[in-house]
Formats: structure tokens, sequence, C-alpha cells
């Protein structure tokens, strides 16, 4: 299978690369998959703490993270895909699962004919930004905006230079979220303020999906918001226990591997 790799805000292709180097040396798929890392097609500034451990160029998908702005980035991932295509596969992390999720789910909604564009999708730390929903006509409660803003902002703080170098690992502290209680399911009523009963069924993305998350990440809700906008049959989710990263720890790398060997198979398998 040939994977599509997207990277976060304020990072790169290589960084990417980098981060995902330990899983993927877990993968025992045969033949290996490959994977084609690609730079967003903008400079950014980096990433919050990023610049402690790589050098730049760092690039994002998304300018700015408007309506407007993701419409632009749908149209330069759809014309890569054009000319550096076919992809089986998609795999993400923050922003750019951001980028595949927002363009997924407006084919789903306004387009649901069409091809779609992969097979499958991994999605690593990685949410639909509230103007995606606006954009589609969700309705948000004030609530799904407070924890949304509440979260963005200590994602920023958390994944600081300063936070690092005070705190280490011991930084990530998630966001507190009224009503939610660790390791209780959650509401599809109430699921981090959106109302999943209200939606209509076709409002989900049809394919095979992995979601890696970390219930310390203070963007947990946005990813766990994704993974209920994907069908309940096909998704496959982890829980890594840290924050806004992928911990390399071998038990890790080889949970994350398995579950995306998972969905491989459903896809080659033909159980989809």
């Amino acid at each position: 299978m040939r994977f599509l790799c997207l990277h976060g805000g304020g990072t790169s292709a290589e960084i990417f690369k980098t981060q995902t180097a330990a899983f993927r040396a877990k993968l025992t798929l045969s033949p290996p998959p490959l994977f084609d890392f690609v730079n967003g097609p903008h400079p950014a500034p980096a990433a919050p703490g990023i610049d402690l451990f790589y050098s730049p160029p760092y690039y994002s998908y998304i300018q700015p993270a408007t309506p407007s702005g993701m419409a632009d980035a749908y149209a330069w991932l759809r014309a890569y895909i054009a000319q550096y295509g076919p992809y089986d596969g998609v795999m993400t992390f923050s922003q750019g699962g951001a980028l595949v999720a927002g363009m997924l789910l407006h084919q789903a909604v306004n387009t649901p004919h069409e091809p779609l564009p992969f097979e499958c999708a991994v999605f690593i730390c990685s949410g639909l930004p509230l103007a995606v929903l606006d954009d589609l006509g969700v309705p948000l409660s004030a609530k799904a905006r407070d924890i949304d803003r509440q979260s963005i902002s200590a994602l920023s703080s958390q994944a600081s230079s300063a936070a690092i170098l005070a705190a280490g690992v011991e930084r990530w502290r998630g966001v507190e979220v009224e009503g939610f209680v660790e390791g209780e399911e959650v509401s599809a009523r109430d699921f981090f303020g959106l109302d999943f009963e209200s939606f209509p069924r076709g409002w989900r993305i049809e394919m095979p999906t992995v979601h890696v998350y970390g219930r310390r990440d203070p963007r947990y809700p946005a990813s766990r918001i994704l993974a209920q906008f994907c069908r309940e049959g096909g998704r496959v989710e982890f829980d890594h226990g840290a924050g806004h990263e992928i911990p390399r720890r071998k038990e890790v790398s080889e949970a994350i591997a398995r579950r995306v060997e998972e969905v491989v198979g459903r896809v080659e398998g033909g159980l989809w």
C-alpha cells in the first residue's frame, strides 16, 4: 500500500518521518507499505516547542483556519493527489488530519457519490476544526465552542518550550471538561458539546480509520469527536495515554503498528 503522510502545522515532512519511525519499524506488512511524506505549501513559524528539537524549515497546510482557508487547502490536496497519486491510504498528525478529515466530511455531506481519494486513514492526535463544522451547518453549542477554545489555548501552553524545560513529559495535563469522567462512556447526545444523535446518518467518513490519541492531550476532545464522525464499524481507536505527541516506547509503537495492520488488512481483504 502507498500512504500519503501529512504532518502537523509548524513542522515538516522530515519531522513527521522521524516522529513515526518507531511504529513504522514495527509494521510486519508484506510487501512493506510505501510512505510519501509531503511538506505543506505554506512556510510557517515553528509549532510550540518544536524548535527545541528540530531545525527549520517549518510548514503549514492551512492558512488561515477559516472556511475559505480550508477550501484552499482542500484544493491544494486534491491537486497534489491528482499529480502524484493515487494513494491507498493517508496518515496524518494534528493539522494534517484536520485537513484530510475536513475534506472527507465535506465530500460525505456534499458529494457523497464521488469516489473517495483514499481507502483508509490513520489519524494521529487529529481533530476537526470548528470552522469545518460551522461551514457544514453543524449546530455548535456554547459548550462545544468553549471546549475547543480552552483546548487550543491549553495545547499552546503545554506544548511550549517553557513548559518542556520546566516539566518535561509532566507538562501534559489535558483539558478539564465539565461532566467528563475518564473511563466512562461519553453520551452521543452530549459528546463534548455535540449532539451526534441529531446529525443525518450520512454525515460520516465512510472508510476504515485508525484514531491514535492521548488522554493527556489538551486536544483529546477534538480527536474523540473526529473518531465519532467516522463509521462505527470501521474505526479502530487507541489511547496512548500521553499528550499531543507520538510516544516512541516499544509497547506504544507495537500497539499503533498492530492497529494500522488491522485496518490495512480490512482494505486488502475486501472486508469493508
